[in-house]
């Protein structure tokens, strides 16, 4: 077994109280390169390193057992993308809930400074000295400071945020509400695109080309994303705060830029000629595959997608099938369920955003009656077509197909009696169609576009999370074994993540005012701040 998996399994508290955020914070903070900001302004190249830093950091994707802690046992799974066949820990873990300190930690360490990623150190440094001589620069660092870190909060709530690096008079660290949070996301993002809608058709600097892992120096592409991300946020807040998220989206709806719109405007990072991390935690190691919504609603949907998604089932049980584990069951051993379906090899890119995407999102933003949206309809249909285009498939049989549903779910070599109760009737299968109906009602529209954004996001279970929760959709099947102690309840799903415990030992008061901004305990059963029931 490869030396580093093996400190995922054998990971202890003793780790976990020597790898904190706010440990040696002083240390965090200061420049990574050495460097003074005089030192960084001749020729910039060391704000490019800096930038392309934050950049790796928002998915960590090497080593791979970083990006198995920080969303691939979270994110990927509460998603309903996938679900391991590898019964850490005893069988008790984040998958049925018994959530995992010493893992969920690395959902908030890349963030700020770690071994392996740093994200707010090196943009907090590129931020100081770039406004205003170099301000396409500056705005490349708050887009990128705004996805990562929206990222984080949708996972713990409250992050250090506006107020990153100023010390209390009590001598701690204090935390954004979440609320606070992503009003501060706004503003940045606000400023950023002020600043690149009238660079969006010039010619970029060599800079900005250098320090771009995304769109190789497209100041317009970069308009586009920050747009859509915008958009993106303001769907998120929309329950917790309708009048500031029809503002924000309308915002992003008008702006000259426009939106992500085909697929090879994704905003997919490149990593060169590094595999995939998740090739490396689903083929090399086994230790993931896919989920048993997967399987129900693209099976039940005849969706082309799968087999660019995943690949038939070894098991004899199963064989040639497509596959999935759900999640939260009870698992003997790794050899039980490793034979379904396996991870597709993914290129070397980490896709955070998607032009599909952006087209579910207009579509409901064009079904709440935001200005500049366009139709539902027309929305919809051209996220469906956009992500079939990006894996080479035509989507015009798919797009009026009035008449397929998610399929039932069985698994032949289920254990635990009630791990096959995914049938028709059960309040967790869906009876969701796919083609478009004006005369639906308003959630029945929501369920379709949500649905449907859920299988072309793939495979960012972090942002599959944040949706679910926020809109109940695509419907999920809840865990049957539920290790939470009562602290998650197993038909309203896990709603967050607690902040780690290292947090409280090493900076305690600034961790004390922050759980005082959440809806309740700081456990995996409170909901976030947009997340209204």
């Amino acid at each position: 077994m490869n030396k580093q998996h093996k400190y995922l399994l054998y990971i202890t508290t003793a780790t976990i109280l020597t790898s904190g955020c706010t440990k040696n914070f002083e240390d965090y903070n200061k420049n990574p390169y050495g460097a003074s900001n005089d030192d960084l302004l001749p020729d910039y190249g060391l704000v490019v390193g800096q930038l392309k830093e934050a950049e790796r950091s928002i998915y960590v994707y090497q080593p791979a057992w970083v990006t198995q802690l920080q969303q691939n046992l979270m994110g990927d799974v509460f998603g309903g993308y996938m679900m391991s066949p590898t019964p850490f820990r005893g069988n008790s873990n984040n998958m049925n809930y018994d959530l995992v300190d010493g893992w969920n930690l690395y959902a908030l360490n890349p963030a700020y400074s770690s071994p392996e990623a740093s994200v707010m150190a090196p943009l907090a440094n590129v931020e100081s000295i770039t406004k205003t001589p170099a301000p396409d620069l500056y705005a490349m660092a708050k887009i990128l400071k705004v996805e990562a870190m929206h990222r984080v909060s949708d996972i713990f709530g409250p992050i250090m945020y506006s107020k990153y690096k100023v010390r209390a008079e009590d001598g701690g660290y204090d935390y954004d509400s979440q609320q606070d949070a992503y009003s501060n996301f706004f503003k940045d993002l606000n400023e950023a695109i002020t600043i690149l809608t009238p660079l969006r058709t010039q010619k970029p600097t060599p800079t900005f080309v250098n320090a771009d892992l995304v769109y190789k120096g497209d100041y317009g592409k970069w308009l586009q994303f920050a747009n859509s991300l915008r958009l993106r946020l303001a769907l998120r807040i929309v329950k917790a705060d309708a009048a500031k998220a029809k503002t924000e989206g309308e915002a992003a709806l008008a702006n000259a830029g426009g939106l992500l719109s085909k697929a090879d405007d994704n905003f997919s990072i490149d990593i060169g000629a590094t595999v995939h991390p998740l090739n490396t935690i689903s083929g090399a190691w086994g230790d993931i595959r896919m989920g048993a919504p997967m399987e129900s609603i693209l099976k039940g949907y005849n969706d082309p997608r799968l087999p660019k998604y995943f690949i038939p089932a070894v098991d004899s049980a199963v064989l040639h099938q497509f596959k999935g584990i759900r999640n939260g069951i009870d698992i003997d051993a790794k050899t039980r369920y490793q034979g379904y379906s396996a991870l597709v090899d993914l290129p070397s890119k980490l896709q955070l955003m998607t032009a599909a995407e952006a087209w579910f999102l207009k579509a409901e933003a064009a079904t709440r009656g935001w200005a500049n949206a366009g139709t539902a309809k027309d929305d919809y249909e051209s996220g469906i077509t956009t992500s079939f285009t990006q894996y080479g498939l035509n989507a015009s049989t798919y797009i009026n197909d009035a008449v397929s549903t998610p399929a039932e779910y069985i698994d032949p070599k289920a254990i635990t009696a009630g791990q096959n109760d995914i049938k028709t009737g059960s309040q967790w299968l869906s009876t969701i169609t796919i083609k478009w109906n004006d005369a639906d009602a308003f959630e029945t529209k929501l369920e379709r576009i949500i649905t449907q954004k859920w299988i072309c996001v793939f495979p960012d279970g972090q942002e599959a999370w944040s949706e679910f929760r926020r809109t109940g959709y695509p419907k999920l099947f809840p865990v049957v074994i539920n290790n939470s102690a009562g602290k998650i309840s197993t038909t309203v799903f896990v709603r967050r993540i607690n902040i780690p415990p290292d947090e409280y030992l090493t900076n305690p008061k600034g961790v004390e005012r922050a759980i005082k901004t959440l809806k309740g305990p700081d456990n995996g059963g409170t909901r976030l701040w947009w997340d209204v029931q």
